[in-house]
């Protein structure tokens, strides 16, 4: 079956088919780890860090900033 019939065969199926799927393919992209480039991104955001742990704001700050815009 072609990815292009699966995702045509999803909207026949039953919310609680549907939400199994979710959950069977929410744990394969878990126990299948990052993939190469997220790894590289994992490991610049690492570098950026390593190299200026300050740079960055505390939670705290972000969120209000965040919640300040909504």
């Amino acid at each position: 079956m072609s990815k292009a019939e699966i995702i045509a065969e999803l909207p026949k199926l039953t919310e609680e088919d549907r939400s199994d799927i979710l959950v069977r393919l929410w744990h394969m992209e878990e126990t299948a780890g990052p993939t190469a480039r997220e790894k590289h991104l994992l490991n610049e955001a690492q570098a950026a860090y390593d190299a200026n742990p300050n740079a960055g704001s505390p939670w705290s700050e972000v969120e209000a900033r965040l919640r300040r815009r909504a």
